[in-house]
């Protein structure tokens, strides 16, 4: 079943892409976006909203009445809400301004590309970012100002996105562990999320038309070891739900998987069941 080209909107894009036309560097560049938010939400602690002074109480009711001070009634402020606003608002505002390259740049491509490793040569420093990010907007700036985070006489705006991007960069060109050998990282089934039945990994790109998806430009060579956690169920409702064409082609990650509602329904019901105990 061939789905209709999806449409997604990427951090920092102004218009929608197509799936179907450039699905894999939709996911890296939402990939990246995901780990780049990360790594600003670990460096930014922006300061709780100030509390307003009271008076002295004073012997007078009437003394006592008039220095009650007088809030906003927003009773909702939550100290982790608003980093995670705070947090969600920096990263999209600056991703968008990062080069184009930088956004869907993987290991792969970094590693034979020797005027990218110039480009992008580790750490990089305020005056690296400067030269990246040369029309950043200058709201930004105010905001990480007025949350207390930068101080532009200490560590400006671009002081502040240089670990940030280093950070970025250096998981960018560290080399992948082998698909197959990431076990110990799946928290369960990839689908439906069951983590007490055994799994086994499901070649996310199927062996049989490994050749085919190269010569025709599908994939990369270096993508075809991809792979999926998953328990034996979900793998055989896979595989069932597409062949390996269509896996291939339209399915070759667990992201576009999840797009298909019957996909979706399947993982809903089948995780509800309890074939093994805990």
């Amino acid at each position: 079943m061939t789905p209709d080209p999806d449409v997604l909107l990427v951090p920092g894009s102004q218009s929608p892409i197509s799936q179907g036309s450039a699905g894999k560097w939709i996911i890296t560049g939402l990939v990246h976006f995901r780990q780049y938010r990360i790594l600003i939400e670990k460096i930014s602690r922006p300061q709780s909203q100030p509390k307003r002074r009271t008076k002295p109480k004073t012997n007078s009711k009437a003394a006592q009445c008039a220095s009650q001070p007088h809030f906003d009634d927003d009773t909702s402020f939550n100290p982790a809400e608003d980093l995670a606003d705070f947090t969600d608002y920096i990263s999209s505002e600056t991703f968008q301004y990062l080069p184009e390259e930088l956004k869907t740049l993987d290991y792969y491509g970094y590693s034979k590309d020797a005027d990218l490793q110039a480009r992008y040569a580790l750490p990089l420093t305020g005056d690296n970012v400067a030269d990246l990010l040369p029309t950043l907007d200058p709201s930004i700036s105010d905001s990480l100002m007025a949350y207390g985070i930068t101080h532009e006489a200490v560590q400006g705006i671009n002081e502040f996105l240089a670990p940030v991007l280093t950070s970025l960069v250096n998981a960018i060109s560290t080399p992948p562990p082998a698909p197959s050998s990431t076990k110990a990282q799946a928290e369960g089934c990839e689908i439906c999320g069951r983590d007490w039945i055994p799994l086994s990994y499901h070649h996310l790109i199927p062996r049989f038309v490994h050749a085919k998806a190269v010569k025709r430009g599908w994939h990369r060579e270096e993508d075809l070891q991809n792979v999926a956690w998953l328990c034996g169920a979900c793998h055989r409702f896979v595989h069932r739900f597409a062949d390996h064409e269509e896996l291939a082609r339209h399915y070759y990650t667990v992201e576009l998987l999840m797009q298909e509602e019957h996909v979706v329904k399947w993982a809903d019901w089948v995780g509800r069941l309890r074939w093994k105990g805990r």
